[in-house]
């Protein structure tokens, strides 16, 4: 398998790699314009443009979008997060061209019917309704305000009620003339794939917009803080964070390995100790997730009433001995955990288109699958358990509760348990 990498004169990316054997391939236009590069008061119309993409074109209906594509047995989509927003679709190899030419309509062609904004913002309210009603998404968007307080990477993807209310035709098109320029752009397809000819049909679509400086977002800062509200459900939401390296950090690699070992997976820590031994959970897990200039380390459990300040001071507590005594096997078994999930992700061609546009956003370049395997080979026990020290002891937290969570500790009372 070969990566290509090529740019246009305008700044337009092309990232692509031919996997033989395959009969598909999937392809996509990733555009550097997510929840982090809106203001304030643009909060949620990124998101609000990527449904709007599927709403009809100069060229074509919303029905008719739908139907290219599933008439050769293809499927086309789209979401948003807090640096991107992606538009992609996965199609038999003879019918990559189809799917650029989709896929370029809906990203320059969008036309916005007054009708249809109106429409869509409806669905939008009901999408935003529904996450309040799902205890576990919400809690994540609370511990993601409190974790970068007042910035653009704190506020929820989706947008408030009354912004999204309030978006109009003209908020949509000055969002795509300040963000959709060719440097934000990155085509990238992976699959039955041929290079140069996606090179031509993006000289065609793209080749004529013209450079434009997007809005650079402000340096992320880990703030910490405390949410929590008390609501009568069956189980109290409990989440943890901890500012962690980014993307660009090779340290990175160290914090995925330690978020594995302490809860990725049933062998793990947390796993182990709060649900086999002691019961207290159905449900108990650690993440580390990056963005280009930061991170966070994430502990997610949800439990009863009764026992939600039991679980948080045993999760300090295994934090803490995380530190003293992580073994290089529980370390040797993160790391193949980590390895393995990676590659057998790379066997989906969607997976890998998307991963090519990640880095080539993040670096500007794709490192090799073996420089990125060394590197995780690289981390040493020592690295995890200094990592582990800081974690338990110094890193900057953030807390977020729901449900009926009276007698859980605030994020006081847990600093102090971890500074003990």
């Amino acid at each position: 398998m070969t990566v290509r990498q090529d740019q246009l004169k305008n700044g337009f990316r092309i990232v692509s790699e031919h996997m033989p054997g395959l009969q598909s391939a999937a392809i996509g236009i990733w555009v550097t314009a997510g929840g982090r590069h809106e203001r304030i008061e643009q909060n949620g119309i990124a998101h609000f443009l990527e449904h709007m993409a599927f709403k009809g074109t100069a060229r074509r209906t919303s029905l008719q979008i739908a139907e290219a594509i599933e008439d050769v047995g293809g499927y086309v989509n789209a979401y948003t997060s807090r640096e991107v927003t992606a538009y992609y679709a996965r199609v038999l190899k003879d019918d990559v061209a189809l799917a650029m030419d989709v896929i370029g309509d809906i990203v320059l062609n969008p036309i916005f019917d007054p009708r249809e904004i109106e429409v869509e913002r409806g669905v939008i309210l009901q999408e935003i309704g529904q996450a309040y009603d799902t205890p576990d998404d919400v809690i994540f968007d609370w511990l993601q305000e409190q974790s970068y307080h007042d910035q653009p990477l704190g506020r929820t993807i989706l947008g408030p009620s009354e912004r999204v209310s309030a978006f109009s035709r003209e908020d949509l098109s000055a969002f795509v003339a300040e963000h959709y320029g060719p440097e934000q752009m990155i085509l990238s397809a992976a699959g039955a794939v041929d290079h140069d000819d996606l090179m031509k049909l993006a000289e065609e679509m793209f080749g004529h917009l013209q450079p434009r400086k997007g809005l650079i977002p402000e340096a992320a800062r880990f703030t910490g803080g405390e949410a929590r509200q008390e609501k009568e459900l069956e189980q109290a939401h409990f989440a943890l964070a901890f500012e962690s390296p980014g993307y660009r950090d090779d340290a990175i690699y160290t914090a995925q390995i330690y978020s594995t070992a302490l809860g990725g997976g049933m062998s793990s820590r947390l796993f182990q100790e709060v649900r086999e031994t002691r019961g207290l959970c159905y449900t108990i897990f650690a993440q580390t997730g990056a963005y280009a200039d930061t991170g966070t380390t994430t502990i997610y459990a949800g439990t009863s009433a009764e026992q939600v300040e039991e679980l948080a001071t045993i999760t300090i507590d295994e934090m803490k001995r995380a530190a003293d005594d992580m073994s290089a096997e529980e370390v040797a078994r993160a790391r193949a955990q980590m390895k393995a999930g990676m590659l057998m992700g790379l066997e989906s061609p969607s997976n890998r288109a998307e991963r090519l546009a990640r880095l080539v956003q993040i670096w500007g370049r794709v490192p090799t699958l073996e420089d990125t395997v060394a590197k995780i080979d690289a981390v040493s026990t020592e690295d995890v358990r200094n990592f582990a020290q800081a974690m338990a002891v110094q890193a900057p937290a953030a807390l977020a509760l729901y449900g009926p969570v009276s007698g859980a500790p605030t994020l006081e009372k847990l600093q102090e348990r971890r500074a003990a």
